[in-house]
């Protein structure tokens, strides 16, 4: 027999018998982080540089005196599927470096072919008769050549800029040393000797210039182009020697510090009364320390004025053989220097050299840096820089340098005994309260790059960095 309820009754929450947790911790100390920042990356560049002091505020880089023609890279524009070449940039030709004359760079510019080539295309034959000039405007391009014993050698891989056959519109009988085979599709321009000859006929400005740079070679000099020093060696008896001297640039290069800035703003409010446990100016300074840090490195890698992407010589630029990072290409990147120190590259191209040491059963070596241990190569350390960019096609470049002034390398350019200096090379200066009562601080770091020599750095350009599909 079962008895009737009725409708079930609300069942009551149980009554709280002690205090609550949330309640408790409006009485409680809190244990706190200091604030936290995620933009702070190793910023190894900055902890490796040697940095020279720069009083003045400007760094002068005296060198031997260089006879350095055309070594620059070509630039174009587009028009839809049409290339033009810039005039002024046919300057880069050895040929007509320091030639200026606009109206007639114009004319050997519109006389300029384009010729859109395809993946595996043969350009040119080894042996053949060298008749015009190539300017690559987009594509790569891979020179190969025949060895001492038959078998087929790597010469070397050109890019968008680059060019060969600057010697055929001068020399009646060039041959191609090299055969050039696209190793992707791409655009080029051709000159013929032909063409130019056409041009120099009526251009007497140019027939003179010409006559000067037939005499350059001339010019006593070694093999970076650099004036000869005379001497003699081997001789016996009373053998008259040369005289010599030592000539210098008339215009080296100078670096002047650039600077980052900022304005910190604390209300005085938060100074006085929210300074425990943790000082909160000091700790908006030093976010905003790391901040300007980080930019400083930025600026040291990518800046136009003294970057090193932007400032290394076009002589120690060299293109992948296939695309990623192989072995191959890091000892050929070492090969064109003493004493490299460090090789920079982005974490993603990192594990892109992981990938393919990995792919011929090879394992990077690590070597110690400041007690942390770090990848090498043939023992020169590898280290991460997220400031070198990633191109939309997922390409990127690596850096390796030689460093200090003893070595003609790469230094860092700093000035320090600032007013009111925080950290070397940074101040912070009080620049009042306003009406507000907000304190204002400027906060300001010095600094720039310089590049002794122009083997003192070297790039890999065009670095594949996406996984393969399998």
């Amino acid at each position: 027999m079962t008895v009737d309820t009725g409708p079930e009754a609300p069942l009551e929450p149980p009554r709280q018998s002690s205090l609550g947790t949330a309640a408790a911790r409006n009485l409680a100390t809190t244990t706190k982080s200091a604030p936290q920042m995620q933009e702070i990356t190793s910023r190894w560049l900055l902890r490796v540089l040697p940095w020279v002091e720069t009083k003045g505020g400007t760094y002068r880089v005296n060198r031997r005196l260089s006879y350095t023609v055309g070594d620059g890279r070509v630039e174009f524009v587009q028009d839809g599927s049409s290339v033009r070449v810039i005039p002024r940039e046919l300057g880069e030709l050895a040929l007509l470096q320091g030639f200026d004359d606009v109206e007639v760079l114009t004319a050997i510019a519109g006389r300029c072919v384009q010729h859109d080539f395809r993946a595996g295309e043969v350009l040119v034959e080894r042996g053949g008769p060298a008749e015009r000039v190539h300017l690559i405007a987009h594509g790569r391009i891979s020179q190969t050549s025949v060895g001492k014993y038959g078998d087929q050698i790597a010469v070397a891989v050109l890019a968008d800029g680059d060019r060969f056959g600057e010697n055929a519109l001068l020399d009646a009988d060039a041959t191609w040393d090299h055969t050039a085979t696209a190793e992707t599709s791409g655009t080029l321009l051709t000159l013929s000797r032909a063409d130019f000859e056409a041009v120099v006929a009526t251009a007497p400005h140019l027939q003179a210039h010409l006559r000067e740079f037939s005499a350059l070679p001339l010019q006593r000099q070694n093999k970076h182009g650099e004036a000869e020093i005379a001497m003699s060696a081997g001789h016996t008896g009373e053998a008259e020697l040369p005289g010599t001297y030592v000539d210098y640039e008339l215009k080296p290069r100078e670096y002047e510090l650039s600077l980052a800035q900022t304005v910190l703003r604390v209300h005085t409010r938060v100074a006085d009364l929210y300074n425990e446990p943790m000082n909160q100016t000091k700790e908006q300074l030093r976010l905003t320390i790391e901040a300007l840090r980080e930019r400083q490195e930025h600026e040291l890698i990518n800046n136009p004025e003294f970057g090193l992407l932007h400032n290394a010589d076009f002589k120690q630029r060299i293109q992948t053989h296939s695309g990623p990072p192989t072995p191959d290409d890091l000892d050929e990147l070492l090969c064109r220097r003493r004493g490299s120190k460090y090789f920079l590259a982005h974490p993603r191209t990192i594990a892109a050299m992981g990938r393919e040491f990995n792919a011929r059963g090879l394992y990077p070596d690590h070597v110690d840096l400041g007690g942390q241990q770090v990848p090498a190569w043939r023992g020169v350390p590898i280290l991460p820089c997220s400031k070198i960019p990633i191109t939309k096609e997922n390409t990127s470049s690596i850096l390796v340098m030689r460093t200090g002034e003893d070595n003609q390398g790469v230094i860092g350019l700093r000035q320090t005994g600032l007013p009111e200096e925080y950290e070397p090379g940074l101040s912070v200066r009080f620049m009042g309260i306003d009406e507000r009562s907000i304190i204002s601080y400027l906060v300001t770091t010095y600094y720039s790059a310089a590049i002794l020599v122009p083997d003192a750095l070297g790039v890999l350009e065009n670095v594949q960095i996406g996984r393969r599909r399998e």
